[in-house]
């Protein structure tokens, strides 16, 4: 999902929500859990079973949706550590839910041969370079340093694979989502090492 800190756009189109949501009561780590809860499901039942149009638009729907946890910290007040790292931990469930859906398609619906045996390694290998890109920067800023660079970000990767997935669902060639999996894993790759490459740097720094 998108991080608490939103984005202008999406705060505009959800920021009536978020305050109905304080007036009703309803806490950021209740609307993170939620979304989450419905993430998984969303995942692990419409792209398995085909519905992959239905199933990416809801996705990306869930996913905008989702920051309206951020909205309502700072409308009462209660950003917290705490609310950040459940936050960050329940978005890595969603991903591997998402891409454990797309893994279970590609096995019950792929073109049979080549092109699902390489689906799935794409999916497979997109989905844990995607997992270390977030532990990478955790663990730099963990001891005192920053990694927020790189060329995949976790918004990018979803708008990458979802619309990939809508537009097979919609009926282009199946190609497409093997593209942008391989796409996804090499980029995830690219960004562990950029991430790698300046905790290097910033290492030795603080020992010269």
């Amino acid at each position: 999902m998108l991080s608490r800190t939103g984005r202008p756009f999406v705060q505009t189109v959800f920021g009536p929500i978020a305050k109905l949501f304080v007036k009703m009561g309803v806490s950021a780590d209740a609307v993170t859990l939620t979304g989450t809860v419905l993430g998984v499901a969303l995942s692990l039942t419409l792209l398995p079973t085909n519905r992959l149009v239905v199933g990416s638009l809801s996705l990306g729907g869930l996913a905008l949706f989702d920051s309206i946890d951020g909205q309502i910290a700072r409308l009462t007040n209660t950003s917290s550590k705490w609310g950040a790292f459940l936050d960050s931990t329940l978005d890595r469930i969603t991903d591997v839910a998402i891409f454990s859906g797309l893994l279970a398609w590609a096995y019950l619906h792929g073109e049979s041969g080549a092109m699902r045996t390489f689906l799935m390694i794409g999916l497979l290998a997109a989905m844990g370079t995607g997992s270390v890109v977030p532990y990478a920067r955790a663990r730099a800023e963990g001891l005192g340093m920053t990694a927020s660079v790189g060329i995949a970000e976790r918004a990018d990767r979803l708008v990458i694979i979802l619309f990939s997935a809508l537009f097979v669902g919609l009926g282009l060639p199946q190609w497409v989502l093997l593209a942008s999996a391989w796409y996804l894993a090499a980029a995830g790759l690219v960004t562990v090492v950029q991430r790698m490459a300046v905790v290097y740097r910033q290492a030795h720094e603080t020992t010269e």
